[in-house]
């Protein structure tokens, strides 16, 4: 049975109500990949991907792998020693970019040389930071790939955006200044939408006597 998803952003009081997110010919999933384990949620987005399912995963940079940044350090470069010896530009290919490893960890967990593999990984979109058209769309988390529900407490983790400025990434100062730029824009948005809440709250109390009488027969038609 593939994990469900929540509406539930962490840490973005800003973002607009949510919109119905499922089986085919639904609006994309849009995950904010922030504070989940890299494996888990690639099995899972992986998964919804075969089945059909449109799904954006944002700040890639922000995923957790387990274990120490040593480890996972030593693993990577480990990595990097892959190559064809007669001509390295045949490949494999080591990408360095947050959203381009997570890339290439659903690409090991889907068939991507035949048809239905090549289509599952069209439907996939991935980026760092939250670009400007998701910026305004409710953002989701998977409960069962979020490192603090899934990785026992005192254990030793690490970041993709650290992995991937060792070893060689040149953007992380870059992304990390449009993300504040980002929440500041997003702070303002949430206060002002705060503010006209309450104002809607108060009004609404003002009038409830005067309106008593017609929501109750509205309420008798069914309104």
């Amino acid at each position: 049975m593939t994990p469900s998803l929540t509406t539930n952003a962490p840490n973005d009081p800003s973002a607009p109500a949510p919109t119905p997110t499922a089986a085919h010919g639904w609006k994309e999933i849009v995950i904010d990949g922030k504070g989940h384990l890299i494996g888990r949620l690639t099995s899972i987005v992986a998964k919804h991907l075969l089945n059909g399912q449109k799904v954006t995963v944002v700040r890639c940079e922000d995923l957790n792998v387990s274990g120490s940044f040593y480890r996972n350090k030593l693993k990577y470069l480990a990595y990097l020693r892959k190559r064809c010896i007669i001509n390295p530009a045949r490949g494999p290919f080591h990408f360095r970019a947050p959203s381009r490893i997570f890339y290439r960890t659903i690409r090991g967990m889907i068939p991507h040389k035949t048809a239905r593999g090549a289509a599952a990984l069209e439907r996939l979109k991935v980026f760092e930071g939250i670009p400007t058209p998701y910026d305004k769309v409710k953002r989701v988390v998977v409960p069962a790939a979020l490192r603090v529900l899934r990785l026992k407490p005192g254990r030793k983790y690490c970041t993709v955006k650290r992995i991937s400025s060792e070893m060689g990434w040149k953007y992380q100062g870059v992304v990390e200044r449009l993300e504040e730029k980002r929440k500041a824009k997003s702070q303002v948005y949430y206060q002002r939408k705060k503010a006209l809440n309450k104002l809607r709250a108060q009004a609404t109390t003002k009038v409830a006597k005067e309106v008593k009488p017609v929501n109750e027969k509205l309420a008798a038609f069914g309104f």
